[in-house]
């Protein structure tokens, strides 16, 4: 029998597990160029047929919502959910854990974002089928990672030593959260580029630490990319500033143009989550260095092949990773406000230890 297993954290998969869902990744990637080059016209089987897929967006997507039901269209069966809060249950008050408990009954997968940090931990502890996390507040975006890891190992053909810098949004920028980690797990190192008021959160820093990795903090782009293999820019989230000031002050920190692009090296490339406002000119996208949109593309097929591994339709092999946050303490309240125990009941307090005397949330790991 296939153990249920989730995906809401990259930490509870080996970096072997994942070279593995990069190497499936690659394999469909292969299907979906065939397909689209067939336009329609393929016969290949489908692998996942009469599979159903929730896709639950409480919160607002375009990529990572399209990119998940694309991937389990493509892998055949088929996709139920909502794209909104206002169009569900939810704004008639139904909780999380209710939205999820009664999914899991409709559907044999879950993709899921969630405005909440730490709402799909909480999710997880509720379904009786895989959750994909796919983006829960300001707090992890493992998916995400997922398809830049596999969109850097294309390029390089390795994840190991390699030098990626982050830049714009790191402290609500869950992207950069997943990833710096997810690097550090491949002895690869990161710099930060960022505003004082924008830096890596604490708790990300301090599990760079259970790798031996720290952060090397640079603040101007031009004439400090010398060293750096990928530029991983970020949009800086208006949406996330409770005070408009601070927006003002920070918000366009950080723009890349021809001109900072002529002071890096030439086999460095560019990628970014996507959406962009100002943050990398137009101008660059005609730069062969650029990778986002052909990254944002990698999001079907590394997605194609998490669902086949969740589903049981591929396996893993070898050690299954384990997630080494096991809760020990369980009364308290989390620090961050943003956290999902503060707005829903069914999220008891959970906490454990990150370092010797010292807590973390286990929803969204701040640190206590």
């Amino acid at each position: 029998m296939l153990r249920l297993r989730h995906f809401i954290d990259l930490e509870e998969y080996t970096t072997d597990e994942i070279m593995q869902l990069l190497e499936l990744a690659n394999e469909m990637e292969a299907r979906v160029r065939f397909e689209k080059a067939t336009r329609g016209g393929s016969t290949i089987s489908p692998l996942l047929p009469y599979r159903v897929m929730a896709s639950l967006f409480w919160a607002p997507s375009t990529r990572t919502r399209l990119s998940f039901e694309t991937a389990k269209l493509r892998l055949g069966g088929s996709v139920i959910g909502f794209a909104e809060a206002a169009s569900s249950s939810v704004a008639k008050g139904e909780s999380l854990a209710d939205t999820i408990r009664m999914s899991a009954h409709y559907a044999d997968v879950i993709a899921m974002r969630h405005p909440k940090d730490g709402s799909a931990y909480l999710a997880s502890k509720f379904s009786t089928v895989p959750v994909l996390n796919g983006g829960d507040g300001g707090h992890l975006h493992p998916s995400q990672t997922l398809l830049d890891l596999y969109t850097i190992y294309k390029e390089f053909g390795t994840l190991k030593g390699l030098k990626v810098a982050l830049c714009g949004d790191l402290l609500y920028g869950r992207t950069t959260h997943s990833l710096s980690i997810a690097l550090a797990a491949f002895d690869s190192e990161v710099v930060a580029f960022s505003p004082v008021e924008l830096e890596l959160p604490g708790h990300v820093t301090e599990h760079l630490k259970r790798y031996g990795k720290t952060i090397e903090q640079r603040r101007e782009l031009a004439g400090n990319l010398d060293d750096i293999q990928v530029l991983y820019m970020t949009r800086i989230q208006k949406e996330r500033f409770v005070d408009p000031a601070v927006y003002e002050k920070v918000g366009h920190a950080y723009i890349l143009d021809k001109a900072v692009m002529a002071t890096a090296p030439t086999q460095m490339i560019v990628m970014h989550p996507l959406p962009r406002v100002d943050e990398i000119a137009v101008e660059v996208d005609a730069d062969p260095r650029a990778r986002y949109f052909e990254q944002a593309f990698n999001g079907v097929p590394a997605r194609m092949a998490l669902i086949a591994v969740l589903l049981g339709q591929n396996h893993l092999h070898g050690k299954q990773g384990t997630n080494w946050r096991v809760p020990t303490v369980f009364e308290g309240s989390c620090p961050n406000q943003r956290c999902i125990t503060h707005f829903d009941s069914n999220a008891t307090p959970e906490f454990y230890e990150l370092e010797q005397g010292k807590l973390a949330c286990r929803y969204c790991d701040a640190p206590v």
